[in-house]
């Protein structure tokens, strides 16, 4: 008895019993100087991850300012909730010819 209580206790302390839960919400690849998707189509209050899969630092900024990633290296993620409908254009402040924009719909739901 006392070994099955043992190794129930070692198994939770290394986790064993907790479940991995995959990030909520759309991911936006960087990849190859793009993001992937460049358009994104979402509901308001959804989180969107942006992740650089890039070997150069990218980011994420808004035209309007309204939210900025400052640098991603390789392997860097980022996330931004939007709140309310409109239509978010974003760029790369290090390679602007780089371009992506979320469309917040109250009726929409994701699509690439």
């Amino acid at each position: 008895m006392k070994t099955l209580i043992l190794a129930s206790l070692v198994l939770a302390a290394l986790g064993a019993n907790q479940a991995t839960a995959p990030p909520a919400g759309p991911t936006v690849h960087i990849k190859d100087f793009a993001y992937h998707a460049a358009t994104l189509t979402v509901a308001p209050g959804t989180t969107v991850h942006f992740v650089n899969d890039d070997g150069e630092a990218h980011t994420v900024t808004a035209v309007n300012k309204s939210f900025d990633s400052a640098g991603l290296d390789n392997g860097d993620g980022w996330k931004h909730t939007f709140t309310k409908p409109g239509t978010y254009a974003y760029f790369c402040a290090l390679h602007p010819y780089m371009k992506g924009v979320v469309i917040v719909r109250a009726t929409g739901g994701t699509k690439p």
